[in-house]
């Protein structure tokens, strides 16, 4: 009972380096104790400076803390190694009076020996081939319960210890002496625990990395919110501005049409004045009987004073001008910047996410494609929700563009894909194609370089003259027709996957590549064929967050995205323009 307290108060003081007892302990200022020579060696190592981390707790301290030896922790050391020898001390079976304390144990003799009783071991020649280990209490189990005798041999196959009598029930057995089998583990376990220092450097490096990759992510992130703040209070002070000048000019428009209001009010009463006068003088005449005065003054009242014709009141009031424009452009500028900031925050990670197995974990990263119609062939149409890819049997009267394809029946995706997205396709017909390409692709002709699949720039899967196949760079691979494709891309791990839907997900084929550029994903749509973009709904919230852009532990910093608009006023004419 002694004995278990003791090493049970002895395993509280082992140094978390070495796992032995503390030898010449020091304390740091985490609170943890180690043997001085373990973290000077520990802190000493070429990768660990500064800041100099504890072993366990991780605590990080910007210079090396200086080592003092805890002389309470060393005294409660000293006292247990004193009590564990007590305790545990094998006494002489030679010695009848007072026992002393053996020090050696005969595995001939099955006796201890204290070092005065031990001497004819030494000396005497009968003894000298007798084999002495440390005196131990459990010495009978170097014996053999079936014949007494020395177990002095290792069976591998049965892995015991046999005396040499056992030998009879183990022939055929891989024999070897207790000793060299003995000194041939020691070295086994020896090369084992130098693997294990090192899976435990290369763990302890790794936390301190991932540590450090958090205090990074952190940073950056508020990093990053204080540049929108900032952003967004610019772009407050500059709509402020923007709203100030056009209240000013509308206060001026208004007092420049007031002005030029009353100037023509006063020249219509002048003219008022003087017809009203006339009028007074020809009613006058009109009841007169003097026909020698009437026909006098008739000379002078008659011709009325010529005037200028009275504009037509048109008026144009400021309520016309539409405030609403100005709200609906805002809205719009905002809602295409803050969905392209937000894919760039949810490609944000730290840790390697695992791969997605199930449907579940695909749909974490769908992407609902946006088709760009500037790219289609004209004998492409799109449905009305913009999903659906048709093969027309009339030409569309598209613009002539220069991203245009116009030879080949494609169309691509108008938003170019840096990180983890799925997206999933339903495809019938008998030639059609998805996949995903460059920007750079070739968009006029019908060369190799302008074909979906037949050059470097191009990924591409496909049904064409009753084979399905995978195509890139011109080589080809037959695959299992499917007519329901997800596609799965994995830009920082060089990953481009196809899966045939079903209730389980089947990978029909990997890339595994570099992709240098952003990926587009791309679509052909032959004769009397058609590709349906389908509509996935999120079942699980995706967390992820390691940048696209950067590896494993270095730091992650999440694209700014500015949005700022111009505002320009001629008249009642209001411009806005989107400045990134």
């Amino acid at each position: 009972m002694a004995e278990s307290a003791a090493n049970w108060f002895v395993d509280q003081f082992r140094c978390p380096v070495c796992l032995d007892g503390l030898k010449e302990p020091v304390t740091i200022p985490c609170g943890h104790s180690y043997c001085m020579s373990c973290i000077t060696d520990c802190w000493g190592q070429k990768e660990q400076g500064p800041p100099y981390c504890c072993p366990q707790c991780r605590e990080s301290f910007s210079q090396r803390p200086l080592l003092k030896k805890n002389t309470l922790i060393a005294e409660m050391m000293e006292t247990l190694q004193k009590t564990s020898l007590q305790t545990t001390a094998v006494e002489c079976d030679v010695c009848t009076t007072e026992k002393s304390r053996a020090v050696k144990s005969c595995l001939q003799c099955l006796a201890s020996f204290c070092q005065t009783h031990l001497q004819p071991h030494y000396q005497s020649p009968a003894f000298m081939k007798h084999k002495l280990v440390e005196a131990s209490r459990n010495i009978q189990e170097n014996i053999c319960l079936s014949h007494g005798k020395l177990l002095e041999i290792y069976c591998q196959d049965d892995h015991q210890s046999i005396c040499c009598l056992c030998t009879d029930d183990h022939k055929g057995h891989s024999l070897v002496s207790l000793d060299s089998n003995w000194t041939r583990k020691k070295e086994e376990l020896n090369e084992t625990k130098v693997s294990c220092q090192k899976l435990i450097q290369e763990r302890e490096r790794g936390q301190r990395e991932l540590s450090e990759s958090l205090k990074l992510l952190t940073s950056s992130a508020l990093e990053t919110m204080e540049d929108f703040e900032k952003v967004f209070a610019e772009l407050i002070c500059s709509l402020e501005k923007k709203r100030s000048e056009i209240k000013e000019q509308i206060r001026a428009q208004e007092k420049t049409e007031i002005d030029r209001a009353e100037e023509l009010h006063r020249h219509l009463d002048q003219e008022l004045t003087e017809l009203r006068k006339r009028q007074a003088e020809i009613e006058k005449l009109l009841i007169t009987e003097d026909q020698v005065n009437f026909l006098k003054s008739c000379q002078s009242v008659c011709p009325l004073p010529s005037f200028e014709n009275v504009p037509m009141t048109q008026h144009t009031l400021f309520k016309d001008i539409s405030s609403s424009m100005f709200k609906e452009v805002l809205e719009d500028v905002f809602q295409q910047q803050t969905a392209r900031i937000s894919r760039e925050v949810s490609n944000v990670y730290v840790t390697n996410p695992p791969e997605p197995k199930t449907k579940n974990d695909f749909l974490q990263y769908i992407w609902d494609i946006n088709l760009d119609l500037n790219t289609a062939h004209n004998s492409l149409k799109l449905s009305d929700d913009k999903r659906k890819i048709l093969s027309s049997d009339t030409a569309q009267q598209y613009p002539d563009q220069p991203e245009r394809f116009n030879e080949r029946p494609y169309i691509l995706s108008r938003d170019g894909l840096y990180g983890r997205f799925y997206w999933e396709v339903e495809c019938s017909g008998d030639e059609w194609a998805v996949g995903a390409c460059y920007s750079g692709i070739r968009r006029k002709g019908s060369t190799d370089d302008c074909a979906l699949g037949f050059n470097k720039m191009s990924w591409r899967l496909g049904y064409y003259l009753k084979i399905f196949s995978y195509i890139h760079a011109q080589n080809k691979v037959s695959i299992p027709v499917s007519s329901r494709v997800g596609v799965y891309l994995d830009h920082k791990a060089g990953s481009l996957s196809f899966y045939r839907v079903s209730d389980t997900m089947t990978l029909l084929h990997r890339v595994q590549t570099t992709f240098t550029e952003p990926l587009y994903p791309a679509f052909k749509v032959g004769n009397r064929s058609s590709v349906r973009i389908i509509e996935l709904k999120k079942e699980q919230v995706s967390t992820l967050f390691c940048s696209a852009n950067e590896s494993l532990y270095e730091r992650v910093r999440i694209p700014l995205y500015s949005t700022k608009l111009e505002i320009e006023t001629n008249g009642s004419d209001v411009t806005y323009s989107q400045v990134q």
